[in-house]
């Protein structure tokens, strides 16, 4: 074999080695850096009832139904409601027009009438004056009784009375009802109102909306059933947030962190992977739970981590399903909300 030719395959020979011990190298590398976690999908149930005891009358949405924030899903009978809504706002109006009443004080008619009675009776009593004059002096020529003496001087005394009275009832309507009784009347219009908006609330409450997005995972009630604070009617099962929960042993809990990127694998779509990020890590160990299928770790105390899964899962990644979590060690950057999520390559 010709020199030339020896250098030439030496050279194939030594790059072909460089090559292997590169790859071998990065693939070992690699899996260093990265942490494999299995667990389970979790999501958040949310228990919906309403407020007040009555029947339910209408249901709008069945199991299995996807429903958006604020959709109405129920409501019971309205109408012991509405009749309570009614009889508060005629509470509120009639007390307005108390306050209006007080704060106007008396007509300008009641007030001359007022006067004019005045006017009247201190007509009367002048004449009871003069009466009562004249008979005693009567009497005392033996020319009348006592006892007529006795009848004038009884009205001259009574009219004198009513007469004080008709000029205070008079001055009253002249400088209106006190500030006490506006005030009064202003706070008992704070009540009726106070009351009205309770009213309101309730009638609203007999309509129960969905809190969140998410699907209806169980249909308790029926339309006819007694509704009350303490019997669900639907379980909402919210679409978001949707994380996996796996648990990492303690030799590997230094290497992750809050925020850390990761990759969700699920034997449903085993193609596929979905983006997420670690947004909780327990402060606490726990024994691993049976469901997660690695027999080396089936026994050991561990940490719980929530692995949170960014948009566009697209209802594939369900309550319970099991999943694997893998992490890149030697990620820098945190993910600390959904807008963060990288878009899914």
């Amino acid at each position: 074999m010709s020199k030339p030719r020896l250098i030439v395959i030496m050279s194939v020979l030594i790059v072909s080695a460089i090559t292997i011990y590169y790859i071998i190298s990065t693939r070992s590398s690699t899996q260093n850096n990265t942490i494999s976690l299995y667990g389970n999908i979790d999501i958040r149930q949310v228990e919906l009832t309403f407020h007040d005891p009555e029947h339910i009358q209408k249901m709008w949405v069945e199991e299995g139904d996807k429903v958006t924030q604020g959709q109405l899903l129920a409501e019971q009978d309205l109408e012991r409601f509405q009749y309570l809504l009614e009889k508060a706002r005629a509470q509120v109006e009639m007390q307005q027009q108390v306050i209006l009443r007080l704060v106007h004080g008396s007509r300008p008619e009641e007030i001359k009438k007022t006067r004019d009675d005045v006017k009247a009776l201190e007509a009367q009593v002048v004449f009871d004056q003069k009466e009562y004059k004249r008979l005693n002096a009567l009497v005392k020529r033996h020319l009348t009784s006592v006892e007529s003496v006795d009848r004038a001087y009884a009205r001259l005394h009574t009219d004198q009375k009513q007469l004080a009275a008709l000029k205070e009832q008079y001055r009253l309507a002249v400088i209106g009802p006190r500030k006490e009784d506006i005030e009064e009347a202003k706070a008992r219009l704070k009540i009726y109102q106070s009351q009205l908006k309770l009213d309101q609330k309730n009638f609203q409450d007999a309509h129960l909306y969905a809190p969140h997005a998410g699907i209806i995972q169980d249909r308790i009630l029926e339309p006819g059933d007694m509704a009350d604070l303490r019997t669900p009617v639907f379980t909402l099962a919210l679409t978001n947030p949707v994380w996996a929960r796996v648990y990492v042993p303690e030799t590997q809990l230094g290497q992750i962190k809050y925020g850390m990127p990761a990759r969700i694998y699920s034997d449903s779509y085993p193609d596929k992977s979905y983006i997420g990020w670690i947004g909780f890590i327990s402060p606490t160990a726990e024994f691993t739970p049976k469901t997660v299928e690695t027999p080396e770790l089936r026994t050991s105390l561990v940490y719980q981590v929530r692995v949170f899964a960014c948009g566009g899962t697209h209802d594939e990644l369900r309550l319970g399903m099991p999943v694997t979590v893998k992490i890149d060690t030697t990620a820098t950057k945190s993910i600390k909300q959904a807008s963060d999520c990288p878009v899914a390559s």
